[in-house]
């Protein structure tokens, strides 16, 4: 079977405090990551600002803004300048009072591709995503781009495996999980590595259980809280697995461009031996359906 790679990019990266900073660094890092070969460039989740969601606030809502907007204008040009698919994660007004957390697409020549409204959203201390974002409407529909059908979902979403199936069942070439994930200061170092271990081992098995390539973009530094609670330390360690789950490539903790290149010919050769998708037994999953079987 012929190899098909695809050069990536994930651009792991601090918070530089407001819009303007970090998408100039955004784009200084796009070109870096283009003029090194790369095709598909993958950034982090809400990668405008710092994670708002550390406390719930009505005043944070202005940070929001329409798509297209702004944001999507920049990032549009940004993508037809370096010829690049470009993964990009906003904090979307889509009406007043109606507000999603929402990946956006763009293609080669700038336009847009498509977008994905996160439809998993956390309300755990440090992350109190359901005061700001109402769940995502657009289904687990991939987007068709110039370099393959793109799975893309948003970091809670991360540890459903519905969601990952559904992507790979409507034909999803690779998945793509913009993220913001890190760890409270003041856990000992256990926790810290399970929870860590724990987010990893959730991709891989997104990989292994539907065949795909999986990339995941974390976001890196300490965040304090708006509270005077700890923050959170955002760990980074994005990564770029195979579909057997293999890393193929893996960032540390430190702001960077992870770069890479997927075989996209691997897919059809670990679907051939390992045939999940046939043997599924679609007749006996009713119970998915239901909250709990009581």
């Amino acid at each position: 079977m012929k190899t098909k790679t695809l050069p990536v990019a994930l651009v792991q990266e601090r918070n530089q405090g407001d819009a303007d900073a970090n998408l100039s660094l955004i784009e200084q890092r796009v070109a870096e990551a283009a003029k090194s070969g790369a095709r598909l460039v993958l950034l982090q989740e809400l990668h405008n600002g710092p994670y708002f969601c550390q406390h719930e606030s009505v005043t944070e809502f202005d940070l929001a803004e329409p798509i297209p907007g702004p944001s999507t204008e920049r990032l549009g040009r940004l993508a037809k300048r370096h010829g690049v698919v470009l993964v990009s994660s906003l904090f979307e007004r889509r009406a007043a009072g109606l507000y999603h957390n929402t990946a956006v697409v763009f293609e080669a020549d700038g336009s847009v591709a498509g977008k994905y409204r996160k439809m998993h959203i956390p309300d755990d201390p440090g992350f109190y995503e359901k005061f700001y974002f109402t769940p995502g409407d657009l289904g687990f529909s991939p987007i068709d781009t110039s370099v393959g059908r793109l799975g893309v979902l948003v970091c809670w979403d991360q540890w459903y495996p519905e969601g990952a199936r559904l992507m790979a069942l409507a034909g999803a070439e690779l998945l793509l999980y913009p993220t913001a994930i890190g760890w409270d200061p003041d856990d000992d170092p256990a926790e810290k590595t399970r929870q860590r271990d724990a987010w990893v081992l959730s991709h891989r098995g997104h990989a292994v259980a539907n065949g795909l390539p999986v990339l995941s973009c974390n976001r890196v530094g300490h965040e304090a809280s708006p509270l005077g609670a700890s923050g959170i330390d955002f760990w980074g360690n994005s990564h770029v697995l195979g579909p057997q789950g293999e890393f193929i490539a893996e960032a540390g903790g430190e702001p960077t461009i992870l770069l890479t290149e997927v075989d996209m010919q691997r897919s059809e050769h670990v679907r051939r031996i390992w045939p999940f998708l046939r043997d599924r037994r679609i007749d006996a999953y009713d119970g998915l359906l239901k909250r709990y079987l009581d």
